[in-house]
């Protein structure tokens, strides 16, 4: 039995105080761990009427969880945060919930550390430098952002984007063999750690149309992620492709391989949330700690109207808490 997890709330006034009150109270249908909030009380009562219990520590949540959602206190109580209006004391209780969530799960007291949705152009006004919350957690775990990746899981495809929040003009110039070759083994690793996956297959994407139709369309494919898939294979890694993009996420092909490396953040993103958009779940490979979070956004048109829906929320809390359990048990 690993300790409770950790739940940043994300942005207040977005919908992460609803969806995680909603998880708390299907807790028992779906099955879930014990998971305590980190964030703003005032926050989850704007969105909800439940029981709600404030804690002195994560210890106390195991004693409270089936009777009360358990919340760690972050914020001026007297600060009004107001539903679907972002505000920059919303991005800075957002950075110091996430900043606690962290350090409670680097140093065991949380089992894994779920984080709910924020905004970064709303953090990027307070001071926040980093592309997302996947290189903040990396920096203060430790590791260097060509060491991690970010992985989304859902039920029948993980998919794994090689560069993320860049323009789309940028991407072919951050495409090298090296940096495809320590995206694949933090894969590979995470998929044999986190997943019970004794030999992993990859299944790598091209960059251009029909990979690069033998260089008539691009020659990235013929240069780059072709040199660096025949250096994973010599590593005896069980890497494939450059596979067309448009044939790579169809039923049957979803069944020959474990995670499938893209390009780009769209071309990951794209087919995961197309299929698993209500249960698509964002996770940190290649840092010490457990990592997961729902995989969308904080959706401030619809925050305080009750439409939030909890499942990609409910999906992080299961993942994180089946990985937490697989690696407390090495």
């Amino acid at each position: 039995m690993t300790s409770p997890l950790a739940v940043a709330l994300g942005d207040p006034a977005g919908i992460g105080p609803e969806i995680v009150a909603k998880a708390w109270e299907l807790r028992r249908s779906a099955a879930l761990p014990p998971f305590f909030a980190i964030g703003r009380p005032a926050a989850i009562k704007a969105v909800w009427n439940g029981p709600l219990e404030i804690i002195g520590s994560p210890a106390d949540a195991d004693h409270c969880f089936f009777d009360a959602l358990p919340i760690l206190q972050v914020g001026r109580p007297g600060v009004k945060i107001v539903p679907g209006q972002p505000c920059l004391e919303g991005a800075r209780n957002a950075l110091d919930s996430l900043e606690m969530a962290v350090g409670l799960t680097r140093s065991n007291v949380a089992g894994a550390l779920v984080t709910g949705p924020i905004s970064k152009a709303q953090l990027y006004s307070v001071g926040f430098t980093h592309p997302g919350q996947t290189e903040f957690i990396a920096e203060r775990c430790g590791v260097s952002d060509d060491m991690v990746a970010m992985m989304l899981v859902g039920p029948t495809l993980r998919t794994v984007p090689v560069t993320s929040h860049i323009p789309y003009r940028d991407v072919p110039q951050e495409i090298r063999v090296q940096r495809l070759g320590m995206k694949s083994r933090t894969v590979m690793r995470g998929l044999q750690r986190l997943f019970g996956i004794p030999r992993p297959h990859l299944a790598i994407a091209g960059l251009n149309p029909h990979a690069g139709e033998n260089g008539s369309l691009g020659r990235e494919e013929i240069d780059i992620i072709i040199p660096a898939i025949e250096m994973l294979r010599e590593e005896d890694l069980e890497v494939t492709g450059p596979y067309p993009p448009d044939a790579l996420f169809h039923a049957r092909m979803r069944q020959t391989y474990d995670a499938a490396l893209c390009m780009s953040h769209d071309q990951a993103l794209i087919p995961l949330k197309t299929l698993h958009f209500d249960e698509g779940v964002n996770m940190t490979l290649g840092i010490p700690i457990v990592r997961t979070a729902p995989d969308h956004g904080t959706a401030f048109a619809i925050a305080g109207e009750n439409a939030a829906d909890p499942g990609a929320m409910i999906a992080a809390l299961r993942v994180g808490a089946a990985c937490a359990e697989r690696i407390g048990q090495e």
